[in-house]
């Protein structure tokens, strides 16, 4: 236990913090911090009081003792929507967890990642490994709208304990929360504020986004403005639905990921507005509040949102692994 008698984190894959910022929001202690991309790390100092050291994993000795380790290690190798490489030299930097485990001793170890990883050869070494330090395994599949998150984001949280597997509760009676609700309060246009800035679209961008209606995508650029449409989509017969896509209002949005300012690379047209979504949009999508310090410029901003772990799941977890620890 640390000093203040709170349960120890130990983070690795940091990121930005959020998944760490959860579990200090729910009564843990971040007593240590590493991440490898510098402008991540400073979004991480600045919200967070623990040590962060802006390295690679792979090239720090762990040292000391914790009660939980989590981390998010990269997801790209094992992501659907990328190229899925089994010689991604990223896949097996999930191993990192079990030889940090091994001199931290904590008693639960939690793993963030994308669906896909569970079943990898990667995850199977991993729980091979894990199960040879004495850890109880299970991973579990969590889409963030049920946890008061307005978006849809399916993730695998693999956890290894001594003291048994935690239970990550829904709440209940609670109705997934739209765009409509997230964005609440914003000033309709973005004003440059407290990260409320969107890229002004080319004019070949505003002209598709002005044939697509809510819910839409490029399919609608295809069919009512064909000349605007890219050859590309022409090739892959409109089988990327989410590209170009706009929001409605009332529904929650769908995964966020890095590359958010980018209306080629999935849903992120604002309703109305022939644009794309807001840095600060885009963070309240994924539930960060709005107090909530941002270092970077904004694509390394909306990296560091689409690496993270949505702040209201984050805290559910931390939830039940301190109702474990108890």
């Amino acid at each position: 236990m640390s000093r203040n008698n709170r349960p120890t984190v130990v983070d690795l894959f940091a990121g930005a913090g959020l998944f760490g910022h959860a579990f200090e929001r729910e009564g843990f202690e971040v007593v240590w911090a590493v991440e490898i991309d510098k402008m991540a790390a400073a979004t991480h100092r600045a919200n967070l009081p623990s040590r962060v050291d802006v390295a690679d994993v792979r090239a720090v000795m762990p040292a000391g003792r914790c009660d939980v380790l989590i981390g998010g290690p990269p997801c790209q190798g094992f992501s659907t929507l990328g190229k899925r490489r089994p010689d991604d030299p990223r896949n097996f930097l999930c191993m990192e967890m079990a030889r940090w485990a091994r001199t931290l001793q904590p008693e639960m170890v939690v793993i963030e990642n994308v669906a896909a990883f569970v079943g990898s050869p990667p995850h199977e070494l991993l729980l091979r490994e894990l199960a040879k330090l004495s850890y109880q395994t299970r991973a579990i599949l969590i889409d963030a709208v049920d946890f008061g998150v307005p978006q849809h984001r399916r993730r695998s949280f693999t956890f290894a304990s001594r003291i048994g597997i935690p239970t990550v509760k829904r709440p209940s009676g609670r109705h997934p929360r739209t765009v409509r609700e997230a964005w609440c309060g914003l000033p309709p246009e973005p004003d440059g504020e407290n990260w409320h800035y969107a890229p002004k679209p080319s004019k070949l961008a505003h002209s598709r986004m002005r044939v697509i209606p809510p819910g839409g995508d490029k399919r609608d650029v295809m069919l009512k403005r064909p000349r605007l449409a890219a050859p590309s989509w022409w090739r892959t017969h409109g089988e990327v639905t989410d590209v170009w896509g706009r929001l409605e209002w009332d529904q929650p949005s769908n995964t966020l990921r890095t590359c958010l300012l980018n209306p080629s690379k999935g849903r992120y047209i604002h309703p109305e507005q022939h644009r794309v979504m807001s840095i600060r949009e885009a963070a309240r999508l994924h539930s960060v509040a709005d107090e909530w310090a941002f270092v970077g410029t904004p694509y390394q901003v909306a990296r560091q949102i689409g690496n993270s772990v949505p702040f209201n799941l984050g805290r559910a977890v931390a939830r039940g692994i301190r109702d474990q620890l108890i």
